[in-house]
């Protein structure tokens, strides 16, 4: 008779899983408060403007070059100003998701063996999120 599990264990040894996800939680705090301690900096015209900030938004500081500042012209400043947090915010987006790319899933991602054990648990697998796209009850 052939094994309906496939050779699989029917069930998951979820003292591991949660030894695992309680490491991924771990690693996922660490990695978020590097990012958060991380300091970055974004600019604009060259270096006119420069603003410097933790990838936790604490600001520390704005540099503005005096040739870039002309009273007959603020709206150049404003673009510059802008241009320069629009890049710091990219470039804590960035490091976010690479401190984020950094955290080890290991068998989580697979633990309840896919849509047949899925079933076979009654959505018990759902716990861990929603499957691939389509899989969701509606």
């Amino acid at each position: 008779m052939s094994d309906p599990t496939g050779g699989q264990q029917p069930f998951p040894d979820l003292g591991g899983l949660l030894a695992q996800a309680q490491q991924m939680q771990q690693q996922l705090l660490e990695a978020q408060a590097e990012a958060a301690a991380a300091v970055v900096e974004g600019s604009a015209g060259g270096g006119a403007v420069v603003i410097e900030a933790t990838g936790g938004l604490d600001f520390r500081s704005v540099r503005i070059d005096p040739s870039v500042v002309d009273p007959d012209d603020p709206s150049l400043l404003e673009d510059l100003v802008l241009a320069a947090l629009h890049d710091l915010m990219n470039t804590i987006g960035e490091m976010q998701q690479g401190a984020m790319g950094g955290v080890d899933l290991g068998g989580l991602a697979g633990a309840f063996g896919g849509p047949e054990m899925d079933e076979t648990l009654g959505g018990l697998g759902g716990l861990l999120g929603p499957g691939p796209a389509g899989d969701e009850d509606d």
